[in-house]
């Protein structure tokens, strides 16, 4: 898979302060990409360089293998919702939908079935002469992302497209931005982590403007190589070790877990729970649930308080 955004010691400043300290990130083309960091991290300015609405102070910026995005010479390869988007109150749905995607460069007719398209995705054709000002916050929530996928960009840039969203509206939409994968590269931001969880297949964790860690989610949530074992009591742990060779247990008394690590393909998920859940309940131990990998929320958190990678701190 290529990249569809690659930025290398990127510096970024507002007079003193350091948005971007030397940023190094990789948004692979195609993929659901989940950006992750605290308020200030340096989020809505990677988002904003990316779309060519600010300029870099160092570092290399490449967008689509054009390098830094221009948005005249690359128009309609890139769009960007930001997250307080809020269109003009008095205009009608359809012609405003109509206009966006003629700034995306859609002749009439082809803006005209764009517009009509984009509002029948989000359940709004019935909307397309309303006033924006009659929209509820669910629907103007909806419409503003119609607005980014106007014309098929290639990539398109989401800041907390689910803010104020009830449950339902929110389920919703997650199916509207999951059904867009493999065909669009889609980067999200949200605070909303098992949001993210569920959508996104890469993602990466940024603080104060520098990279702690980014990799398929499988990957940093180590589906693929840790369970949990919620257990009613501390086990036997070297006696459970014996004869599990490759598999570390370490017993989590604050959490009443039992965290297994172990690596394929000598073993799997589904052989470790052979070999282990019959040992357990042989000992008496009560097994309440097995869970599989960590969670985005844990290890943003172990991220965080670890702090940048070494070779990124100054």
């Amino acid at each position: 898979m290529s990249d569809a955004i690659r930025f290398e010691g990127v510096v970024k400043t507002y007079g003193a302060k350091r948005a971007l300290d030397g940023l190094d990130l990789v948004v692979p083309r195609g993929s659901i990409f989940g950006l992750i960091g605290s308020n200030g991290a340096g989020k809505t300015t990677f988002m904003s360089v990316t779309a060519g609405l600010v300029r870099f102070n160092e570092g290399r910026v490449d967008v689509l293998g054009g390098g830094p995005f221009d948005p005249v010479r690359q128009r309609g390869r890139l769009a960007i919702l930001p997250q307080d988007a809020h269109p003009p109150a008095y205009a009608r749905v359809g012609s405003l939908l109509e206009y966006y995607a003629q700034l995306q460069g859609l002749g009439g007719a082809a803006a005209r079935k764009a517009a009509g398209d984009v509002l029948q995705w989000v359940n709004l054709a019935d909307r397309r002469e309303s006033p924006t000002r009659s929209l509820s916050h669910g629907m103007l929530r909806r419409f503003t992302i119609a607005q980014a996928f106007l014309g098929d960009p290639e990539i398109v840039i989401l800041d907390e497209p689910m803010s104020g969203l009830d449950p339902v509206q929110v389920d919703s939409l997650r199916k509207l931005i999951a059904g867009r994968r493999g065909a669009q590269t889609i980067i999200l931001s949200s605070h909303i982590l098992s949001d993210l969880e569920l959508l996104c297949d890469h993602v990466a964790f940024i603080e104060n403007g520098r990279l702690l860690r980014q990799g398929p989610i499988s990957e940093i949530t180590r589906r693929g190589s840790h369970l949990g074992y919620h257990l009613d009591r501390a086990p036997d742990v070297a006696a459970l070790s014996a004869g599990l060779a490759g598999v570390e247990l370490i017993w989590n008394p604050a959490a009443s877990v039992l965290d297994a690590t172990y690596g394929e393909p000598e073993w799997t998920a589904a052989t470790l729970n052979a070999a282990l859940l019959p040992r357990l309940l042989a000992a008496g131990v009560g097994v309440l649930e097995v869970s599989r990998g960590s969670n985005l929320e844990r290890e943003y958190l172990r991220n965080a308080a670890l702090g940048p990678p070494a070779s990124s701190r100054s």
